[in-house]
């Protein structure tokens, strides 16, 4: 599949992206001290199209991230089953981060994709009450990959949704380092307590001491943690390289009300994922359990963003 390169040439800074699936960012390295830090995990025939698109680099998760439970819901009245392996499956990760995206803006060092679901993934059009239409702009600058979201509803339905990100970081950042040397940091407080991957309804405090830079070696994760407090105007997630003296940031906005942290078994990775809502946000929402799950009129649009750089660890 033909990537798209972004280059920032002040800087060195520089990544790639497939538009043909899922507008998925899978490359993304800066250089620090002379060195080239690879920031994202990635398969490398992850560009050939062989790999499964929610396992590497950036996944773009909409109108919902994570599972929705056996792909079963209820919108204004109708019933909705999404195509599942066999019953009981769940329905996983939205609609567009395995289809083709459209180019609508580009430049060296920054991209714009469109995708909308009644014309690039028309097959898909009843497995949701509304049609939507979501833009990524990508830019690289510095040290930095911004990433700005538009989501927006064409339709004259009121369109239900959710969405987030499912980033996987490299670790360690460097080759003289080592994964024993990695902390994760993270202002979350509580957890959804999981059945089958689905949240229960409960929430219990959070198993593991985010927010108190816990050594990555000493994590079995792939919870959705909840009461997410951001210092300021800005959710930030750390990954602490101590053996390289480097940090990865993640820093959101704080619409994002859920972090899902996952430890990959097998990988050398780690995954923060902001989610605006929990795992089958839509189901819980009709259970009367409040969590961040919203509506965009017809005409609507909401717009967020999320940063990631690659800093020295401060003293």
């Amino acid at each position: 599949m033909p990537a798209l390169t972004l280059l920032d040439s002040a800087s060195g800074s520089q990544a790639r992206l497939l538009p043909e699936l899922g507008f998925n960012l899978f490359e993304f390295s800066v250089t620090m001290n002379g060195q080239q830090i690879d920031v994202l995990d990635s398969d490398p025939e992850f560009d050939q199209g062989t790999v499964k698109p929610s396992r590497c680099g950036i996944p773009l998760l909409f109108p919902f991230p994570n599972r929705i439970a056996a792909g079963k819901f209820s919108w204004d009245g109708k019933d909705y089953q999404l195509p599942v392996g066999k019953p009981g499956d769940h329905y996983i990760h939205g609609f567009c981060l395995d289809r083709p995206w459209r180019v609508i803006d580009q430049s060296e060092n920054h991209v714009t994709g469109e995708f909308q679901l009644s014309v690039d993934a028309p097959d898909r059009i009843n497995l949701w009450p509304a049609d939507f239409r979501i833009r990524c702009t990508y830019l690289v600058r510095g040290n930095a990959l911004k990433a700005r979201y538009e989501f927006y509803n064409p339709d004259d339905k009121p369109l239900p949704w959710g969405f987030g990100t499912h980033a996987y970081f490299k670790l360690p950042l460097t080759d003289s380092s080592s994964t024993e040397h990695i902390t994760l940091d993270a202002p979350v407080h509580e957890q959804w307590v999981l059945e089958n991957f689905i949240p229960t309804g409960e929430k219990i405090p959070a198993s593991a001491d985010l927010k108190s830079a816990a050594y990555y070696t000493t994590l079995k994760l792939d919870d959705v943690f909840t009461d997410v407090r951001p210092d300021g105007d800005s959710l930030d997630c750390t990954i602490v390289d101590e053996g390289s003296g480097l940090q990865v940031v993640q820093a959101c906005d704080p619409e994002f009300r859920e972090l899902v942290v996952f430890t990959p078994p097998g990988r050398d990775a780690v995954c923060m994922e902001p989610y605006t809502c929990p795992t089958d946000a839509i189901n819980l929402e009709a259970r009367g359990i409040k969590c961040g799950w919203q509506t965009l009129a017809p005409g609507e649009t909401k717009e967020t963003w999320i940063d990631i750089r690659v800093e020295p660890v401060m003293a």
